[in-house]
């Protein structure tokens, strides 16, 4: 008997052994994925920042050309007192980020807080550092525009903002039918007027400049160069077009089910996901096996998942 549950015991404590053995090194990897994680949003936030400190004072503030947002009411503050930009850049922010903290969440305004700390700071130390482009507003919008974008952009794409324009935006687009982007737009149009009367009109218009190309390379730095696009294709021919598209394209395709608004007649959807870079390819496929065929080709922002690594195009 004695012996019965000796063994009985020590098969519980070999079942838990077992149970430690394989869970510790799950919770351990579940953890340094998460610090690597954690690790790479702060560089990518720390890196963020400083580009958009050295765009401010080496390319964009020497030259009368600001930015919107509160950024651009900062530069034109800080003009008129004499005082560090970078005092506005955290003053101006704060309730801003005490709105984002309470709205949108913890992690979006800490992330937020470090990017605008650094950006700060940055701008004071790069203060006394010679402008590249002295004189010439037109380079300085440009590149100002380019590196200020990237910026922003290695910011947002971690979680974070740098201007809090952009978090009364947000809030405001639940409340009204404009969007996001509308909004920045709306409010940036009286803050570029203002720089025609603190820094000239010709400076307002470089500004505007800036702030376009800045755009840009926010939209190239979050959606990447090689852009996706969603396809439909309606066509009777779509197993041969499906089998064209995965062999040449090497895409996985879906095949939908639809039916015919006017004719009621039962169809089949090829949907599918290529880059920007197939889109002229996958028309030519189409149109070798079925000429008349319907096709629907749309933006995507991201995609995850399926098998959307693929092999060369021939």
């Amino acid at each position: 008997m004695d012996s019965h549950i000796d063994q009985n015991g020590g098969d519980t404590m070999s079942n838990v052994s077992v149970k430690e053995l394989t869970s510790k090194p799950d919770r351990n990897v579940k953890s340094s994925v998460f610090s690597l994680k954690l690790l790479q949003r702060i560089v990518m936030i720390l890196v963020g920042a400083a580009l958009m400190a050295v765009s401010l004072e080496v390319f964009l503030v020497p030259n009368g050309v600001i930015d919107g947002g509160i950024t651009g009411i900062s530069i034109m503050v800080s003009e008129l007192t004499h005082l560090p930009l970078g005092i506005f850049l955290t003053l101006l922010n704060l309730p801003f980020l005490i709105l984002g903290y309470k709205q949108i969440g913890k992690t979006f305004a800490l992330s937020t807080l470090l990017g605008i700390v650094v950006m700060s700071i940055g701008t004071s130390l790069l203060h006394h550092v010679p402008a590249l482009t002295p004189g010439e507003p037109l380079l300085g919008a440009v590149f100002g525009g380019l590196i200020l974008g990237v910026g922003v952009g290695l910011v947002i794409r971690s979680g974070g903002s740098l201007d809090g324009t952009e978090i009364v935006a947000i809030l405001l687009s639940e409340k009204s039918p404009l969007s996001v982007g509308q909004i920045v737009l709306f409010i940036n149009v009286f803050i570029f007027a203002g720089a025609g009367f603190v820094f000239g009109w010709p400076n307002a218009l470089y500004s505007m400049i800036a702030y376009y190309i800045a755009m840009k390379m926010i939209d190239i730095v979050n959606e990447g160069l090689d852009q996706s696009k969603s396809v439909w294709i309606i066509s009777e021919k779509y197993r041969d077009i499906g089998s064209a598209l995965t062999d040449r394209l090497g895409r996985g395709v879906t095949f939908l089910d639809g039916e015919g608004g006017f004719s009621g007649d039962e169809k089949k959807i090829i949907f599918v996901v290529i880059t920007r870079l197939e889109e002229a390819k996958l028309k030519s496929i189409v149109e070798d096996w079925d000429p008349h065929a319907f096709v629907a080709i749309g933006n995507i922002h991201d995609v995850k998942g399926g098998r959307f690594k693929k092999k060369g195009i021939h």
